[in-house]
Parts: C-alpha cells; sequence; structure tokens
C-alpha cells in the first residue's frame, strides 16, 4: 500500500485526534438526558426511543466500513457495485415485511420471532449461536483488519498493524460498554455525515486525477455492469441468489435489524429504513467501486491495496488528518454496532434462558463486550493472508446466511413445523454449502457460481426442513403462504 504518513504532520495528527474526540462529544451530547434501567430494552433497543434519522444513520454506518472501502474497491471493476445496488431489495424487504413481525412480536432479536412460530426454543438457540460466532470470528476481527491495515497506510508501516486495531477496538467497545444502541446509533449518524461526505470528495478527486475519463487504458470488464460467468458477479445472479442474500443481510441480520427494532413505533422505523436505502442506491455505490478503478488506469492491478495507494495520490496533505478520522470512524461504528448485537444475542438469548435473570444488562454487557472484544483482537492475523477480504467474507457469510434464511422462510410460511425439523434444514444447508466451498472437487462436478448455488442451498435446505417434519416427526406442515404478513401489516394478532 502507498502511504502518506510522510505528510501527516502534528497539525494533520491533532486533526485526527480533534474529529475522534468531536464525535465524542457530540455523541454525549446528545445522548447525556438518556434515563436508564437496565433493562434489555435499555441497552440494546435504545429505549425504543431512535428517531427515523438514528435509525437510517445507524443502519447504513453499520454496513458501511473499511471493508467495503478497501475491499471493493480492491476488485477494481464497477460490477461490485451491484451487492450495494441489491441492497435495496433486503431493505425493502425489512421495511415491509419483517419490521412489522418484529414490532408484532415485541423482539429485541431477530431469534424470538423463529422461538414464536416453532413449537421450541431450541430452533433459537442454534441460530443466535450462530450469529454469536459470525460475528466474534468474521464480523468483529474483519472490520478491525481492515481498519487496521488502512491505517497501518496511512501513518506509515511503522507502527504494526495490530496496535491501529487494538485502538479501534479500545474505543468501539467503550461506545457499547457506557452508552448502548443508543450512543452507538448517534455515533453512527454522526459519523456517517462526515464519512460519506468525505468519501464523495475522494471519488471527485480521484476523476479530477484522470480527468474525468476511467474508460480510456481500463479494461472493458473492468467498466462493465454486465457480468460474464466467470466474473465475481454474473449477471444472472443478480436475479436468483443475489436477491436472497440481501434479504438474509438487511432483514433477519440481528447486525442490522436492530436498529430498525429501536424506534418507538412501525411506522418511524420503516422511515428510517427508507432512508438507509436512498443512500444505498444514490451514495455509496460510486465511493466502493470508482476510486478502485481509477487506482486501476493509475496504478495497475494491485487489489486490496487499490484505495488506499490512490488515496495517497489525491488527497491534499491539509485533508489527510481529516481521511484518517473518517477511516477510524467507520470502524468504530460498525464495530461497537455488531458488538452490541453480540452481546444482546448472549444476554436475551443464552444468559437469560440458561444461567438466569439478568438484572442489569449494563453489567453482564459490560464483561461480554470484554471478552468479545478480546476474541476479536486475536482473529485479525488470521485475515491478513486473504487474498480478496470482500470475496472471503461473502464466501464465509455463505455457510450460515441461506441455512438461517431457510428457518425464517419455513417458519413464516408454515404452521405445524417442529422447532427440530427447522434444525435439519439448517444442519443440512450448512453441510451442504461447507462441502461445496471446501471441496473443489465437489464445486467443480457443480459447476455453479457460488451465488447460485446459495439458492441450491436455500431451497434444499427448506425441503429437508419439511421432509424431516413430515418423515422423521410425523407431522403435516400446513401452509399459510403470505397471510402472516397481511395479518401483521393489519396489526392484527397472531
Amino acid at each position: 500500500m502507498g502511504s502518506i504518513g510522510a505528510g501527516i504532520d502534528a497539525l494533520q495528527l491533532a486533526v485526527f485526534v480533534g474529529l475522534t474526540a468531536l464525535v465524542g462529544v457530540l455523541t454525549w451530547w446528545k445522548v447525556r438526558s438518556a434515563k436508564h434501567d437496565g433493562s434489555g430494552q435499555d441497552v440494546f433497543l435504545a429505549g425504543k426511543g431512535l428517531s427515523w434519522f438514528f435509525v437510517a444513520g445507524s443502519i447504513t454506518l453499520t454496513n458501511l466500513s473499511t471493508d467495503q472501502l478497501v475491499g471493493m474497491n480492491g476488485n477494481q471493476m464497477l460490477l461490485l457495485a451491484w451487492w450495494e445496488i441489491a441492497g435495496f431489495v433486503g431493505l425493502m424487504a425489512l421495511a415491509f415485511v419483517f419490521v412489522p413481525l418484529y414490532y408484532r412480536y415485541n423482539c429485541t432479536t431477530v431469534t424470538e420471532l423463529l422461538e414464536r412460530r416453532y413449537d421450541g426454543r431450541s430452533i433459537r438457540t442454534l441460530i443466535s449461536g450462530i450469529f454469536l460466532v459470525g460475528n466474534v470470528l468474521i464480523y468483529l476481527p474483519a472490520a478491525l483488519y481492515s481498519g487496521g491495515l488502512f491505517l497501518q497506510s496511512l501513518f506509515g508501516e511503522g507502527v504494526h498493524l495490530i496496535v491501529f486495531a487494538i485502538g479501534l477496538a479500545l474505543i468501539g467497545a467503550a461506545y457499547t460498554v457506557f452508552g448502548g444502541l443508543r450512543a452507538v446509533a448517534v455515533m453512527d449518524t454522526f459519523s456517517g455525515i462526515g464519512i460519506l461526505g468525505l468519501a464523495l470528495v475522494i471519488v471527485f478527486l480521484a476523476l479530477a486525477a484522470v480527468d474525468f475519463d476511467i474508460v480510456t487504458g481500463v479494461p472493458p470488464e473492468r467498466l462493465s455492469m454486465i457480468g460474464g460467468p466467470d466474473s465475481p458477479i454474473p449477471f444472472h445472479t443478480l436475479f436468483t441468489g443475489m436477491a436472497f442474500i440481501q434479504i438474509f443481510y438487511w432483514s433477519t441480520n440481528q447486525n442490522i435489524t436492530q436498529k430498525a427494532m429501536a424506534a418507538p413505533t412501525v411506522r418511524e422505523a420503516q422511515k428510517g429504513v427508507f432512508a438507509a436505502a436512498a443512500i444505498r442506491i444514490l451514495v455509496v455505490p460510486p465511493i466502493v467501486v470508482i476510486p478502485g478503478v481509477v487506482a486501476y488506469k493509475l496504478f495497475g492491478d494491485i487489489g486490496d491495496a487499490a484505495y488506499g495507494r490512490l488515496v495517497a495520490e489525491v488527497l491534499p496533505g491539509w485533508l489527510s488528518g481529516a481521511f484518517a478520522a473518517m477511516v477510524a470512524a467507520a470502524v468504530i461504528t460498525t464495530f461497537s454496532a455488531v458488538l452490541n448485537s453480540t452481546v444482546a444475542l448472549y444476554s436475551v438469548d443464552f444468559h437469560e434462558q440458561f444461567i438466569g435473570e439478568v438484572k442489569d444488562h449494563w453489567k453482564l454487557g459490560a464483561a461480554v463486550s470484554v471478552l468479545a472484544t478480546v476474541l476479536a483482537v486475536a482473529m485479525v492475523p488470521v485475515f491478513s493472508n486473504a487474498e480478496s477480504i470482500i470475496n472471503l467474507l461473502q464466501q464465509l457469510n455463505g455457510l450460515s446466511s441461506m441455512p438461517i434464511l431457510s428457518a425464517f422462510i419455513v417458519g413464516l410460511l408454515f404452521r405445524n413445523v417442529a422447532a427440530r425439523a427447522a434444525i435439519a434444514g439448517v444442519v443440512w444447508g450448512i453441510a451442504l454449502y461447507g462441502l461445496y466451498t471446501f471441496n473443489e472437487g465437489f464445486a467443480g462436478a457443480v459447476g455453479l457460481h457460488y451465488i447460485d448455488f446459495m439458492v441450491v442451498t436455500l431451497f434444499t435446505s427448506v425441503a429437508a426442513a419439511l421432509a424431516f417434519n413430515h418423515m422423521a416427526l410425523g407431522r403435516r406442515a400446513e401452509w399459510i403462504g403470505f397471510e402472516l404478513f397481511r395479518k401483521s401489516g393489519a396489526g392484527a394478532a397472531a
């Protein structure tokens, strides 16, 4: 990676520290008068007090981190913008289908919905456990690694990456421990204004550096939005697995949906989701692909180093401190949001069920936050061997995303399905996708792109759950279709 460390003097360092501190002060000012009672709703749902503005900001910044800025730009092609554009589908599913259901069932975690739809708690425990493992071993360390890598490129390689990762983790954990979701959401929103604004400035400066011509000298396949069969996103997959991936991520993933559950009403939550969808369509796509393509024109195929090296080339020295603060804020917001969701999953789904009632979620949350942070930091070196951060994340997510989504589909579209049957479907899906991912012979024989194979995984997981329910448990599932969604929209009882 290129480095702009030489261009950062005491003034730029002061700007970096000052802006980071400013976000903290503004967050404290906004949440200082909030009353706390130590309940799960207080700590994990901001006391049901988030306005649509902060719901939108928190959803946007929980997703947007250096994983996207570094990883997507690292592919150095416009095609990767589809990951962000297609997010609109998932956000609409969240707004119109899942938000009414989560509010109707008074959920704190998405897994509570599963328990209500099945006849046992076991499926809730399994899915919550999968989310916890994914957060601690994938999402949290990936955010710290990509953020540490980028800050190292900014300040020079004299400081080891793990030092930056630890610093980011400590600040992110502090927001979660001392402020809960309320502080996390407010910080996300305040940081997001600066992050998105400066990221757009970088897009403009990048285009100016090549006289607003990214066509000349760049291979057509890097400019096309129609992916070929061998591309990262073949075009047909936009209409197959891509839609289901987005529905899982935006509608059934605790890290995202928890923010939508924190508004006082369904209508307020939906307004926040709509605003997040508008940002997803209009603002995010250009900042995660255009700099990478410009970097290809200037430096060639340099992978995940593209964004950092481009910034080193085009960003004026006087903005370097502000940019470093932006990068740090992007990581801190994602880390703290995922950490808060991790604490919620453990506290509500495990501790209260298997250990005992939690009288003060602040105290338990602090202990769990410390443990999860230590584990995440310890996992950071694992990600240093990845050729592409974003592609690695998508492959790892595939192990659980479609199996988990199958449990929601069966639970919401059918009645009289046992929790054990849903578990059978999830286990089948994880095993099948794991075989595809880690067995080259099997993957070669199948001959499908991994996004297409996600569809196979999803539908066979649903089929496995229904088959187990009928053949092993002697129960006949009853198709209810979209009846539940219609009732939910009308506010009817279950």
